[in-house]
């Protein structure tokens, strides 16, 4: 059967996205700013945070615990106290700006005191909270962040700054690991579609689907009408190689060269519309990547259509994690089970 090589290549991405580990932990040290109405001097903070991200949030839950040793701040005063805070917040990671992760974080925690004087008690406080990391390696990163926390205190609300800075350490295997990057382009080769055959001598061996392959040897008897197939009668799927940002249906801008080379396809050859699929991993819940699969086919749309391509000629489905190309056990394979496929029909 003659072929056409109907697309020269289709890039894959040529970087890895940011990792995203399980877990994070970040001992810190800092500065507590206090309101005067405590009568507490400012005081150094010590303690550690610990950050989970294997949950399908875009909150992800921290538990805090700040410890320092303060004196009392009025005329005469020789008293000090031991000032004990946890925390459970939530932290919201922006997308990477320049060298920095920008991120922001809400909770409550609880405050105690083990010498309560000036009306100070122990009591629930709030906390808000901003924040960087500026990272020096996948899994190492500076973090400094400034928490504003809300104590109801004796009647009264009292407030406290906290400066805080610490080294940041990511570990455990990756929630939504990013493809492996690629030495070299792969050139995806489409058959051109078969033409009719002639005339079928023997009554028997028809071609029911009318795709141009004979019923005795076609192995896709219902393949669909007009869907370009392969020498036994099977529909062609081609993989775009398109990336997407971690958890998210946003194309990674590395994968924008191959939507490019797949709309001047589209656009070159106006006789062919394209089905666009997405596939997923089996990290997560069925029902979340089905719809997230779903979600990534529509965006490549939404490009091609942005490029040129009529909107009436690419249709979009979401086949989730159910139908994987690799086992979903290693690293590698999750990233062969990612992908976005288009499916060739001749108008």
């Amino acid at each position: 059967m003659k072929k056409l090589l109907l697309i020269p290549a289709l890039m894959l991405g040529s970087l890895a996205m940011a990792a995203e580990y399980d877990y994070e932990i970040t001992p810190v040290v800092g500065y507590n700013i206090a309101e005067g109405n405590i009568e507490i001097e400012n005081q150094k903070l010590v303690g550690a945070e610990a950050q989970f991200n294997n949950v399908n949030s875009i909150l992800k839950p921290e538990l805090s615990v700040l410890y320092t040793n303060a004196d009392y701040d009025y005329t005469g005063a020789t008293d000090n106290t031991n000032i004990y805070r946890i925390a459970l917040n939530g932290v919201y990671e922006y997308k990477k700006f320049g060298f920095i992760i920008p991120l922001a974080k809400i909770g409550m925690g609880y405050e105690t005191l083990n010498t309560k004087l000036a009306g100070n008690k122990d009591s629930v406080f709030g906390d808000v909270g901003v924040g960087v990391k500026i990272p020096f390696t996948d899994s190492i990163a500076l973090k400094a962040e400034a928490v504003y926390m809300i104590k109801d205190n004796s009647n009264r609300w009292d407030n406290n700054v906290a400066l805080l800075a610490g080294l940041n350490f990511a570990f455990g295997e990756k929630a939504q690991p990013a493809p492996e990057p690629v030495a070299a382009p792969e050139p995806v080769v489409v058959p051109e579609p078969v033409a009719a055959p002639a005339p079928v001598v023997v009554p028997v061996d028809g071609d029911d689907d009318k795709d141009g392959v004979k019923n005795s040897i076609d192995q896709c008897p219902d393949s669909p009408a007009g869907a370009t197939v392969n020498a036994v009668g099977c529909p062609i799927i081609i993989n775009l190689h398109i990336n997407f940002e971690t958890n998210s249906h946003v194309v990674n801008e590395a994968s924008y060269a191959n939507v490019q080379k797949f709309a001047d396809f589209l656009n070159m050859y106006k006789n062919y519309s394209a089905n666009v699929v997405g596939h997923t991993d089996s990290t997560g819940t069925e029902k979340y990547n089905l719809d997230l699969s779903l979600k990534r086919a529509n965006a490549v749309k939404a490009l091609l259509v942005q490029k040129g391509v009529s909107a009436d000629r690419v249709t979009i489905d979401g086949k989730g994690e159910s139908e994987p190309i690799a086992s979903n056990k290693t690293r590698a394979d999750r990233a062969k089970n990612r992908r976005i496929e288009a499916e060739l029909t001749k108008n």
